[in-house]
C-alpha cells in the first residue's frame, strides 16, 4: 500500500513536530498553516487532513461555515483542550474524528486509519454523551430484545448501551470485572449480536423490523 498524502494544518511547530512522526510506509505528511491551504489542498484532489482546532480564522464550532469548510475532505480535528459540545457540534458539520491533539503518534495513526476505513472517529466521554442523548430522545423500546437475559443481564446490557465501560460497569453493580466481561460474553450470543455498538442498537430498538 502507497502512503498516503495527510495535510497537517497547524501553525503551531511543537503540535506539527509531533504530528509528522507518523511519516513512514502508510502516510506521506504535509504541512499547511491556512485555510487557503486547505483549499488548495481539496482542489489537488486529495482528502485527508489533520486539523488544529485553534488555527486561526476557523469559525465557532456551530457555524453553519463548517459544512463548506469540510465539504468533500476527510478531516480529523484535533483540539489542545477538546470539549464534547465542540465534538458534537463539528462531527454534526461533517468532521471525521475528534480528539486531543496532543494524542501519540500511535493513537494519531489508529485515528487515521480508522476514518479512512469509513468509520468516525471520537473519544470515550463524547461517545458516552451521545448515546446518552440518544437515549433521552428515543421512544422507550419494546421489551423483547431482554426476554432471553436474566435481570443482571439486562443490567449489564443497558449500562454498556450508554457507553459505560467494563471498570464502570463493575462499580455501579458492585461486582467484578471479569463477571462484566462473563455477562457481555453471555448476552452477545443470546442477543446474536458481536459488538458493544451492535448491543446498543438492539437496547434501543433501533434497525428493528417493524410490524405493518
Amino acid at each position: 500500500m502507497n502512503a498516503l498524502p495527510v495535510l497537517m494544518l497547524t501553525q503551531d511547530a511543537t503540535l506539527w513536530h509531533g504530528w509528522q512522526q507518523i511519516a513512514g510506509s502508510h502516510w506521506m505528511p504535509a504541512r499547511g498553516q491556512s485555510l487557503a491551504d486547505l483549499q488548495r489542498w481539496r482542489q489537488q484532489g486529495r482528502s485527508l487532513v489533520v486539523l488544529d482546532a485553534n488555527l486561526p480564522q476557523l469559525p465557532a464550532a456551530g457555524d453553519a461555515r463548517w459544512l463548506d469548510l469540510l465539504q468533500g475532505l476527510q478531516v480529523l480535528v484535533l483540539s489542545n483542550r477538546p470539549g464534547d459540545e465542540e465534538g458534537r457540534q463539528l462531527l454534526a458539520k461533517g468532521a471525521g474524528g475528534y480528539a486531543h491533539a496532543q494524542s501519540s503518534p500511535e493513537v494519531l495513526e489508529r485515528m487515521l486509519q480508522s476514518m479512512v476505513s469509513g468509520n468516525i472517529w471520537l473519544g470515550r466521554s463524547l461517545l458516552q454523551r451521545l448515546l446518552r442523548d440518544v437515549d433521552a430522545r428515543l421512544p422507550e423500546p419494546e421489551a423483547d430484545w431482554a426476554q432471553s437475559l436474566s435481570p443482571r443481564e439486562q443490567e449489564v446490557a443497558r449500562y454498556a448501551s450508554l457507553g459505560d465501560s467494563n471498570v464502570e460497569i463493575a462499580e455501579r453493580m458492585s461486582i467484578s470485572e471479569r463477571t462484566v466481561r462473563a455477562h457481555l460474553s453471555a448476552i452477545f450470543e443470546k442477543l446474536q449480536v458481536q459488538d458493544r455498538l451492535m448491543l446498543t442498537l438492539r437496547v434501543h430498538g433501533i434497525g428493528r423490523k417493524q410490524v405493518a
